[in-house]
């Protein structure tokens, strides 16, 4: 029979805000990376070997995802108000879309980073249709999700005692796609093609997987749970053996055999990347269990606070990430150090770089009203409507008080 966990119980799940957390700096690191390896030379043993191992980290992305359907249908499975979940979803994230891809469109030329352009508007649009500036496609990847997030919710109370086989087409049509990207379509000039339908790191279908497999988990949590605590050893040499395997893989396949660009070589739509992402969630999920239960042992106060704190605000260290990431990227033109100084430096740069997010995050998420910045606002449009409407109403009474 068909098993729905938010029915049963409401209770806060730790393990959750350990995941956001984990995903977060994860994504972070690759980006932190990407920063490095730019001010790097591209024939240095140090930059070959810090792009050979940058995918081991690939699956934070793809987590990001998980935890998107996960969470979205743990809140909204039984609850099919879907105009009031688009208004209330759309008005978080859409305005926050428009002020970040803004922001990163106009500081680079502020601090002299970029030049100033022609037709600033056109571009500015141009943008936000592409989600194309400093990894803001995940915000609009996620708008497209909102979209579908019902269709997703139907299928699984559609077919309530089919929920693996959904798992199963699922897997199969994410491994078949991405095997079709790789080795067909990367050859196939689609510069005519809707930008939509070529740009797939902003195309809601190349992540479709991980938006079930967030789905399924949320309604067949124990389950889940209890499957992953039985097998994490299994789970873990796996994830091991195919963390090292991308290096392999990159290396020998992609580089040598394949002869691919090193963008397509490191492209999320890749089949072996996909498989290495899926087996990379449990272990994550698994380890986010370990915190929880740390977590009702005891553990340290501050050390709890800050990952629960990082966790509610960890979209907005996502948005506000290009800060810290453009002020390092200066630093390091400032410092002209060697690729072997930089590579011994990457942790600091990422913890530097998750720092300076955090402060910001954290910032407007406590200062009112500025929480709008990273999709948490502290004043709502009601609260602006009752308050204009009690001024009105004490304007009004104050002028027949005087007359």
């Amino acid at each position: 029979m068909h098993h729905n966990p938010t029915q049963k119980k409401q209770r806060y799940l730790y393990e959750i805000d350990f995941m956001r957390i984990l995903f977060i700096s994860g994504v972070l690191l690759n980006h932190t990376v990407n920063v490095f390896t730019d001010a790097m030379n591209s024939d240095s043993s140090a930059y070959y070997g810090l792009i050979s191992v940058r995918m081991m980290v690939h699956f934070s992305r793809m987590g990001f995802m998980f935890m998107s359907g996960l969470v979205l249908t743990m809140h909204y499975y039984d609850n099919h108000n879907w105009l009031g979940f688009l208004k209330k979803r759309f008005n978080g994230s859409i305005w926050t879309y428009f002020i970040w891809t803004f922001i990163i469109f106009t500081l680079p030329m502020l601090v002299g980073m970029s030049s100033v352009s022609n037709n600033l508007l056109a571009k500015y649009v141009e943008h936000l249709l592409q989600g194309d500036l400093y990894y803001m496609y995940y915000l609009l990847v996620t708008l497209q999700l909102y979209l579908v997030f019902p269709i997703i919710v139907w299928l699984f109370h559609r077919w309530p005692n089919a929920h693996n086989r959904i798992l199963v087409i699922s897997f199969v049509f994410q491994l078949a796609l991405t095997t079709l990207i790789k080795y067909k379509l990367w050859y196939v000039d689609t510069s005519s093609w809707p930008y939509w339908f070529h740009a797939y790191s902003i195309n809601v279908i190349a992540y479709q997987f991980f938006f079930i497999f967030g789905a399924y988990t949320s309604q067949h949590y124990e389950a889940i749970n209890t499957f992953i605590h039985d097998h994490i050893r299994t789970i873990t040499i796996i994830f091991i053996i195919l963390s090292l395997g991308t290096i392999a893989y990159y290396r020998i396949l992609n580089q040598n055999i394949l002869g691919l660009s090193s963008d397509h070589a490191h492209s999320a739509n890749q089949p072996y990347m996909m498989v290495f992402d899926t087996v990379a969630i449990p272990l994550v999920f698994w380890i986010g269990k370990q915190y929880a239960a740390w977590r009702e042992r005891g553990m340290p106060q501050i050390l709890e606070h800050l990952i629960s704190t990082g966790a509610k605000i960890s979209f907005g260290i996502y948005l506000d990430q290009i800060v810290g990431l453009l002020l390092l990227e200066w630093l390091l033109k400032l410092a002209n150090l060697s690729d072997w100084m930089l590579l011994i430096l990457l942790p600091v740069g990422w913890l530097s770089v998750i720092m300076v997010s955090f402060m910001i995050a954290w910032f407007f998420y406590k200062v009112s009203p500025l929480g709008f910045m990273i999709g948490r606002p502290q004043v709502h449009f009601k609260d602006i409507k009752i308050w204009f409407a009690n001024f009105r109403h004490t304007t009004v009474t104050d002028s027949n008080i005087e007359h």
